[in-house]
């Protein structure tokens, strides 16, 4: 039988836990925008020249079939880069663990639609998470740097993880999608950059996969 004693020590014991969960979701999501502060930008003018551009993947459509418009403003974004000017090559990064969804592969149609040359793209097909794209950038398509093209939030959480893993990435923000149809976006970020602090300090953990390095193209 449950006395009282004992339901007053597992609610502390929950209360404690809720404040230790919460309190590390707020640092985490501290350290990622303080460790970004100044090294992202929605403006085109203010971003330098880089050979590489890593554009982060989503899937092309919602599970009600709409475009889905994250994916849409990525790629738009990915492509003003190139015609800017602002960077020679594309690392297209994203997950491909099934036959039937790539998202590199249907990044690569929607740049090429955009007038960007199907020959300076480069699919990297296990980006499945945040982490995997940046650190197969460096490890295994040799990019020591590069602009990252993505929302505002996800590019910071990218630099937040190149700075860990010693990579200098520059985060050209694509534009943002109205928060009403964001909402479990913005929780999912949340939950996402506790994740990446713990896989940096705690977990040490590495990309799904690596792999053998592979040569990027020559910019046209």
């Amino acid at each position: 039988m449950l006395t009282f004693v004992s339901f007053r020590r597992i609610s502390l014991s929950l209360f404690s836990g809720f404040i230790v969960t919460l309190a590390t979701i707020i640092v985490a999501d501290r350290l990622v925008s303080s460790a970004a502060d100044h090294r992202h930008t929605a403006v085109l003018s203010e971003v330098p020249h880089h050979e590489v551009a890593v554009v982060l993947g989503c899937a092309e459509y919602l599970r009600n079939g709409r475009l889905n418009l994250f994916f849409q403003y990525r790629v738009n974004a990915a492509a003003e880069l190139y015609h800017a000017g602002k960077c020679d090559l594309f690392i297209v990064s994203g997950d491909h663990g099934r036959k039937e969804y790539n998202e590199p592969a249907a990044m690569r149609k929607a740049l090429v639609k955009r007038g960007v040359p199907n020959e300076i793209i480069v699919s990297d097909f296990a980006g499945f998470r945040t982490l995997d794209s940046v650190v197969r950038a460096k490890e295994v398509f040799s990019c020591q740097k590069f602009i990252v093209v993505s929302q505002e939030f996800h590019n910071e959480r990218a630099i937040f993880i190149g700075q860990n893993r010693g990579t200098a990435i520059t985060g050209y923000n694509a534009k943002d999608v109205p928060k009403r149809y964001t909402w479990k976006t913005i929780v999912r970020e949340k939950l996402a950059r506790t994740r990446t602090a713990l896989d940096l300090f705690i977990t040490q953990t590495e990309p799904k996969f690596t792999g053998p390095r592979e040569t990027m193209p020559k910019p046209l």
